[in-house]
């Protein structure tokens, strides 16, 4: 399955957001200045987030991103739903069905369903369940456990670096 970067750059930041204050809206020009992206491809991911109630968001001079809901309510797949959308990767054209292929599986062929298919569907399905399955408070922790110091050193870099 191919991602696109933003859903690599939106888990960053709701993780980055999980850790710091939830009464604290971060600018999407502090993300991306903390993971050296460009601000208004970045923004874009932020509100794809807000659309989905992943981020809320608040406008004006103290404005900025909050999480929408609390980390461990928010799924890897809702991520990655709000980011790249809900279409399933794996499009099944029919090839089996044309030209000599078609004739060599006849009518029985056409009756029944593409194990290529399936076999694709069915390891989708187990990839949106796991990943259905892990929230961001999960990663976060995760995080966390290979770098104990990792959500203070977070929180540190954007009060030392305020709004944008």
């Amino acid at each position: 399955m191919k991602l696109r970067e933003g859903v690599e750059w939106a888990v960053h930041c709701c993780i980055d957001l999980s850790w710091v204050s939830p009464d604290r809206p971060v600018p999407a020009a502090r993300l991306a200045a903390f993971h050296d992206l460009p601000t208004a491809y970045l923004n874009k991911q932020l509100n794809a987030l807000g659309r989905a109630g992943i981020v809320s968001s608040r406008s004006g001079p103290r404005g900025g991103f909050r999480l929408g809901r609390k980390p461990q309510e928010i799924s890897l797949m809702d991520v990655v739903t709000a980011i790249d959308g809900a279409a399933q990767g794996f499009r099944c054209t029919g090839i089996r069905l044309d030209g000599p292929a078609g004739a060599v599986a006849g009518r029985a062929g056409r009756r029944t369903g593409c194990a290529v298919e399936r076999s694709f569907r069915e390891a989708e399905l187990d990839w949106r369940r796991r990943l259905a399955a892990r929230s961001v408070a999960d990663l976060a922790e995760a995080v966390r456990r290979a770098d104990p110091a990792a959500p203070g050193r977070v929180r540190r870099w954007f009060d030392q670096h305020g709004p944008a």
